[in-house]
C-alpha cells in the first residue's frame, strides 16, 4: 500500500497486530521506530542530507594481521571505499577491463592505512550524498546538507531545489549535527554548496530528482519490453521480475492460455504475477475457470467459469477492459472458454505502481505467495499447458 500510494489505517493494522513479522503481513519498518532507531542522529532512512541517513558503523576483522583489537579508527570513509580496502588486502590491482570491456576506475579510497596506524589523517576527504533530491557535501570535517524531502511523504518540504535551505556542521567537533552553525560561517556554507553541485555534475547525479513513489513504475526504467504489446510465454518460464514482465497496470490486456485437459481434469496455475499483496492469477480449479484480481490484499476481486471445463485441447481466455480516465481505475473482467464467454465481472480497483518489490511473474505455477488464498503454492498446473499468450492494448 506505500508503495501505492495508498493510506493504511491504523485500526485494520492493530487488528494484525499479532501477525506483524510474518508471513501474512508485508513487513514494512514504521518511520517512528527507524527515526527512534538512528538516535543520536538527526535523521533516517532514504534521508542522505543527515547523518543517521548515512553514518553507519563497520567493523573490520583480520585476526593474522590487526592485532589492535577493540581498537577504534576515525577517519572519515564511504562505503565506496570497502573494495579498494579489500583489493589492497589481498594484493590484487584494480581491474582496468573485464571481458574486454573497460571499467571506470573506483572514486574509494583504500581504509587499509589505518590499520596500522589510528592516528593518521583520513585520506577520504570529499565526498557527496544525494537520495531522493536530500543532498550532502562532506569537506575535512565540514558538511553541508540540505533535506528535500521526508521519507512519508508524497510531497517535498519546498517548491523547488534552488529554494531549498542549507544548514552546516562542524562534525569534526559536533559528531551528531546538534548544531547548525551556517549563519556564523556563511563563506564556508557557500563553498560547500557550490561544491556539491561540481561533485553532482562529475558524477552523474544530475539532473536530480525527487520523485518518490513514481520511481518504483518500471515503465519509466530502461527495460526489455519498452514497446511491445504482444507476448508469448511457455511452462518453465518463471521468477521473471516485475520490472522485465508485461505490465498490465493501468490498461486493458488479454490473457490466452492454449492447453490440454486429460480425462479426470486438470488444475493448477496458468499464469500469475505478484502474490498476497497485490497481483493476479488466472488458473483452474474445481474443474472451472478462475481469474483473480487482489487489489493490495485489501480487495479480491474473483471471475469464475460458469461452466466446467471440456476435456481435450481447449483455449482460455481472460480479458480485461479498463475503464481508463487515470491511474488505478476499474474495469470489466471476462473469462472465456473456446472463444465462447464462460464468466464475467468488475474489477473495481486496480494496483497503480507496484505489486510487490519480492515477487514475480509465473507461467504454468506460482513461485511466490499465492494472489488467491484460494489454492497452496506452487499449484503447478497438472494439464498439458503449451502457451500463454498476453496482449496489452
Amino acid at each position: 500500500m506505500y508503495f501505492n500510494g495508498e493510506p493504511t489505517d491504523f485500526a485494520a493494522n492493530l487488528k494484525m497486530i499479532d501477525q506483524l513479522g510474518g508471513e501474512m503481513t508485508y513487513n514494512h519498518y514504521p518511520a517512528a521506530w527507524a527515526w527512534a532507531g538512528d538516535t543520536p542522529f538527526q535523521w533516517m532512512k532514504q534521508v542522505a542530507s543527515h547523518f543517521g541517513g548515512t553514518r553507519n558503523p563497520l567493523v573490520v576483522s583480520w585476526p593474522k594481521k590487526l592485532t589492535d583489537k577493540g581498537g577504534v579508527r576515525t577517519q572519515f570513509h564511504h562505503v565506496i571505499d570497502i573494495a579498494p580496502t579489500i583489493l589492497e588486502a589481498v594484493g590484487i590491482q584494480e581491474p582496468r577491463s573485464v571481458n574486454g570491456v573497460p571499467q571506470k576506475p573506483m572514486e574509494g579510497v583504500s581504509m587499509a592505512y589505518t590499520f596500522d596506524n589510528p592516528a593518521l589523517a583520513s585520506r577520504h576527504t570529499m565526498q557527496y550524498f544525494e537520495m531522493l533530491g536530500n543532498r550532502a557535501m562532506y569537506r575535512d570535517g565540514w558538511i553541508a546538507a540540505s533535506m528535500r524531502r521526508v521519507p512519508w511523504s508524497p510531497s517535498p518540504l519546498t517548491e523547488d531545489f534552488d529554494t531549498a535551505r542549507w544548514e552546516l556542521y562542524n562534525v569534526a567537533e559536533d559528531y551528531s549535527e546538534a548544531h547548525d552553525v551556517s549563519d556564523s560561517y556563511p563563506k564556508k556554507m557557500r563553498e560547500l554548496e557550490d561544491l556539491f553541485w561540481a561533485e553532482a555534475a562529475r558524477y552523474n547525479v544530475l539532473p536530480l530528482d525527487d520523485r518518490g513513489s513514481a520511481r518504483f513504475d518500471s515503465s519509466l526504467r530502461p527495460n526489455l519490453n519498452p514497446d511491445r504489446e504482444v507476448f508469448d510465454f511457455y511452462p518453465g518460464t518463471i521468477r521473471v521480475p516485475e520490472g522485465s514482465a508485461p505490465s498490465v497496470k493501468n490498461r486493458s490486456f488479454s490473457i490466452t492460455a492454449d492447453a490440454e485437459i486429460p480425462a479426470g481434469g486438470a488444475e493448477g496455475v496458468l499464469v500469475t504475477e505478484g502474490g498476497r499483496f497485490g497481483g493476479y492469477t488466472f488458473f483452474v480449479q474445481g474443474g472451472r475457470l478462475h481469474f483473480v484480481y487482489n487489489y493490495l490484499n485489501k480487495a479480491h476481486y474473483a471471475i469464475d467459469s460458469s461452466e466446467p471445463l471440456p476435456q481435450g485441447k481447449v483455449t482460455l481466455r481472460f480479458d480485461f477492459a479498463y475503464d481508463g480516465g487515470g491511474m488505478g481505475k476499474g474495469g470489466l473482467g471476462s473469462l472465456f472458454v473456446n472463444g465462447k464467454k464462460a464468466g464475467e465481472g468488475r474489477i473495481e480497483k486496480t494496483v497503480r505502481l507496484i505489486f510487490s518489490l519480492d515477487e514475480s511473474f509465473d507461467v504454468g505455477e506460482d513461485t511466490g505467495t499465492p494472489a488467491s488464498e484460494s489454492y497452496r503454492v506452487p499449484f503447478r498446473f497438472t494439464g498439458n499447458l503449451q502457451r500463454v499468450h498476453l496482449v496489452l492494448r
